[in-house]
């Protein structure tokens, strides 16, 4: 018969080793996580006109430890790509300039970051997408309304437009320019 758990973890703690898996390190790919706690996208719409604010400096570095891993809320990848009020964008310079303070906070306390690129689809409505036109997606059939947090009704969603072949690889190029300015905005990652 073996020690009990609870003698076992604090034989461990009083060793400075943690055996709850949780609490252990792990290797990701390249990157060497102190735990494996992670921070999940987590919609927050405090970007005004898709611009990352200031604050969220703070409020990603409060959360970042040495070692571990962030994911930024979803960041849309164009214009064309929004579906939301005030969610992060990444597609232009002042946005990738806005990125700056926040990547290097995080990198500044030890933390990895992924920034999570997105493009809705048909979860948008005319008043999102440029020129008023129809949201794009892979079938024209509408998305039924949905309640969301912090709303007095629900989001409903403009009729999509079926995106037309020749059309995708604006949409790829979309995600490459995003992925390009991840990484200008500080080595900062990206997650699809």
């Amino acid at each position: 018969m073996g020690i009990p758990a609870q003698t076992q973890l604090q034989e461990d703690k009083e060793n400075g080793v943690s055996t709850i898996p949780l609490l252990t390190p792990f290797k990701m790919g390249r990157f060497n996580l102190s735990h494996r706690i992670v921070m999940p996208p987590m919609t927050r719409q405090r970007s005004y006109n898709n611009i990352p604010q200031p604050h969220a400096a703070l409020y990603y570095s409060q959360r970042t430890t040495e070692g571990g891993l962030l994911i930024t809320e979803a960041t849309v990848v164009s214009e064309s790509a929004r579906g939301y009020k005030d969610t992060p964008g990444i597609w232009s310079k002042e946005q990738v300039e806005a990125w700056k303070p926040i990547v290097d906070a995080v990198h500044a306390k030890g933390g990895i970051f992924f920034c999570q690129i997105w493009h809705v689809g048909r979860a948008s409505t005319y008043e999102y997408q440029p020129n008023g036109q129809a949201p794009v997606s892979s079938t024209s059939k509408q998305l039924m309304p949905q309640v969301q947090a912090n709303a007095t009704e629900a989001a409903k969603f403009s009729p999509p437009r079926r995106l037309r072949t020749e059309e995708i690889p604006l949409v790829i190029n979309d995600y490459r320019v995003a992925a390009r300015n991840a990484m200008e905005a500080g080595k900062f990652l990206f997650r699809l």
